[in-house]
């Protein structure tokens, strides 16, 4: 299988992720997770979209660099898109050195090719603001259908695209003011000189979701293509243009971009060649977006791509836009939620199983309904498929799985034929029908245990070869499941890996049953939704300014811009389980030497369950190597970069995987760990005072 380049739309750095811009992470992080469990090399690259009007604006409001802005909004984003259990390969910025380099590179091929013209334009103006609009950042009544509240680039209710000045009643996002008419000078790339090979290209099958290509021949390649205004006057933040001082990229030149400059950026790092992953026939490049970006990404892209000889995507995967309750998300209404607040009153696993259950390959809305969100996650993740677990192993805690696999009736058979129809289902990002399919089994795996009943027969002398039987079978259709799901719940794969002592990264493991293997003692692998808890999350919604940008810098471990929860959990059940330690003195206490220190390299220790090994800076040249027992509730590669606490004078512990030089602090309540870090502005080597 050719190695496989993945990227989502990257996030815009002026805002927080919220539970749409999760659909469509979530929904390429599985797409990712399923290609490497079948032994492909697949890398999924994304980076914040950095440039642009807004944050050139929330910048001088809060008297700071946009630098400033971009760094923060970055480590808000990894730390959201972490705690969703998104795993990229690498997360960039589009205002990186190696995206401008090939910036440079892709507008010098237009510029050799003819493809750049000068003219001048009429744009609008925001005269509060002191700056050229760019078209997101103006809104107004559709010209085409009279829609109102639309962006100045395309309308979301009829799908055409027009320019900015041609609104109706046009006002400005940034002040609300009614922008002015003013000229200036701008360069524009042709798309016409493309028209028939973009025709071809759209049209291969596969290529694109068939509704798409049809929309595309209909509209915009049924008539000449418009010129591309491609550039932005001073004041802009963002990549000048070369050889034409005072005007700067549109965002939307660099954007896609930067996916060929972070993967060059992944590529540095890991002693690779750029060129074998964006200029190789042995590779194929597969993005996922949102219907609303279509065209940026179907016919602009393409052709900049071609001009400077790289390779275009074999792919583009298009899902539609996300609905809450029937409606568009709101504030008032609590459901425009915030990936954040959605963490602190929810299992991210909820919503994950609930976006795979709903997705299919069209190119269609998609509703996330309260009640059914409840319903479906209670009555199927819970009820059908972890209680498949928690009814079986405790009965074989003891004596572990069967020597050989018993007599199903061919359940175990037949699930593993299924293997084949649920990964072609994943391969079409037709999700909705995976899970269909897996539920299916699940469905039948309880069949057999309600009919086996080894609670019942654990009860009866001498039924011990019996209930150990009807385990084994139940464990290992449960596996199966699992395994079928890990794309979706990585974080249930592995904990169910830890209960079955066994491995859980790959698709094919689920064709051969695990036999005279210990099982671990029963630990809680996940609990039921309650919809109390999802009224929670919508009243902090409510509350909460999700549509603001922050006024101050984000603290690391919290989502800069929210209002604070309405309720605490302060209910004193960690110190009921833990008492306070006796009293210690001050001179105690000062013997403890607490480091802030930053991750520089994380990974898993072979043959250790609970065990990640840290590299950990203090600063400047100085680094601990700390084993630290958190594997089953981090990803290492969600770790790099995180500044952390450590207790940095511990005398070196000798393990037998190597030496502990710390201890890296964390808090718990014997189900889950939280590692503790320094706020914003601490720096590796402070002390911790």
């Amino acid at each position: 299988m050719k190695p496989l380049l993945i990227t989502s739309a990257l996030p815009y750095a002026n805002g927080h992720i919220h539970l749409g811009h999760l659909l469509e992470y979530t929904q390429t992080d599985i797409f990712a997770r399923y290609q490497r469990m079948t032994g492909r090399r697949a890398i999924y690259i994304c980076a914040d979209d950095t440039h642009g009007t807004s944050i050139m604006i929330r910048a001088r409001k809060e008297g700071r660099s946009e630098e400033a802005v971009i760094a923060d909004m970055s480590a808000a984003h990894q730390r959201d898109f972490a705690d969703f259990m998104i795993q990229f390969d690498h997360f960039g910025s589009t205002n990186s050195a190696a995206t401008r380099e090939v910036c440079n590179e892709i507008w010098a091929s237009l510029q050799k090719n003819g493809r750049v013209a000068k003219r001048d334009v009429t744009q609008l103006f925001d005269p509060q603001a002191g700056t050229f609009l760019a078209d997101r950042f103006v809104k107004g009544t559709c010209p085409r259908c009279g829609a109102p509240d639309q962006y100045g680039d395309n309308c979301d209710k009829c799908g055409s695209t027009y320019s900015a000045t041609e609104l109706v009643d046009p006002k400005s996002t940034l002040s609300g003011a009614r922008p002015e008419l003013k000229s200036a000078e701008h360069l524009f790339i042709s798309l016409e000189p493309d028209h028939a090979f973009l025709a071809e290209w759209t049209a291969v099958e596969g290529r694109m979701p068939k509704e798409i290509s049809n929309y595309l021949a209909g509209h915009f390649l049924a008539e000449p293509l418009r010129d591309w205004d491609i550039s932005r006057p001073a004041p802009y933040f963002g990549f000048e243009i070369p050889d034409a001082p005072g005007h700067y990229w549109y965002v939307w030149f660099d954007a896609p971009i930067g996916y060929i400059g972070s993967t060059r950026e992944w590529c540095d790092k890991h002693g690779e060649r750029m060129e074998d992953w964006w200029r190789s026939d042995k590779t194929e490049i597969v993005h996922v977006i949102g219907k609303d970006i279509v065209y940026f990404h179907t016919l602009f892209w393409p052709s900049m791509l071609k001009s400077a000889g790289y390779s275009l995507p074999s792919r583009v995967q298009v899902h539609g836009f996300l609905t809450v309750n029937g409606e568009k998300m709101a504030k008032t209404k609590g459901t425009f939620v915030m990936a954040r607040t959605y963490l602190d009153h929810l299992d991210p696993a909820y919503l994950r199983y609930y976006y795979a259950s709903k997705l299919g390959a069209r190119v269609e809305d998609f509703d996330l309904n309260v009640d059914e969100f409840v319903q479906k996650v209670n009555a199927e993740l819970v009820n059908k498929i972890v209680n498949l677990a928690s009814r079986s192993s405790r009965f074989v805690a003891k004596t572990g799985l069967s020597a050989s696999y018993p007599d199903d009736g061919g359940l175990f058979e037949a699930a593993a034929k299924a293997g084949a129809e649920i990964g072609e289902a994943y391969a079409a990002f037709d999700f909705a029908r995976a899970t269909r399919i897996i539920v299916g089994l699940a469905d039948r795996a309880n069949e057999y245990v309600d009919r086996v009943a080894p609670w019942a027969l654990a009860k009866q002398p001498g039924k011990e070869q019996e209930v150990q039987n009807a385990c084994t079978v139940a464990l290992n259709l449960y596996r199966q499941i699992v395994l079928y799901l890990a794309p979706v719940l990585p974080k249930l794969a592995a904990e169910s890996g830890v209960l079955l002592n066994c491995a859980m990264d790959r698709f094919d493991l689920a064709q051969k049953p695990l036999v005279g293997t210990p099982v671990a003692p029963y630990q809680h692998l996940m609990k039921r939704m309650e919809m109390d808890a999802v009224q929670k999350m919508l009243e902090a919604s409510r509350a909460g300014e999700p549509g603001e940008a922050p006024k101050a810098a984000a603290a690391p471990e919290a989502s800069a811009g929210e209002a604070a929860p309405t309720t605490w959990d302060d209910a004193g059940d960690a110190l009921a389980k833990e008492p306070l330690a006796p009293q210690c003195s001050i001179d105690d206490f000062t013997k403890v030497d607490m480091r802030v220190a930053r991750i520089i390299a994380a990974e898993g220790v072979p043959g250790a369950k609970k065990l990640l090994k840290l590299t950990v800076s203090l600063g400047g040249d100085t680094t601990r190597t700390v084993f630290a027992g958190i594997k089953a509730y981090y990803d290492p590669k969600a770790l790099l970069g995180r500044l952390v606490i450590v207790c940095a004078n511990l005398a070196p512990r000798q393990m037998k995987f190597g030496m502990s030089e710390g201890m890296v602090l964390a808090a718990g309540d014997g189900e889950n760990v939280f590692v503790l870090s320094a706020d914003s502005g601490a720096k590796p080597g402070m002390r911790v005072h």
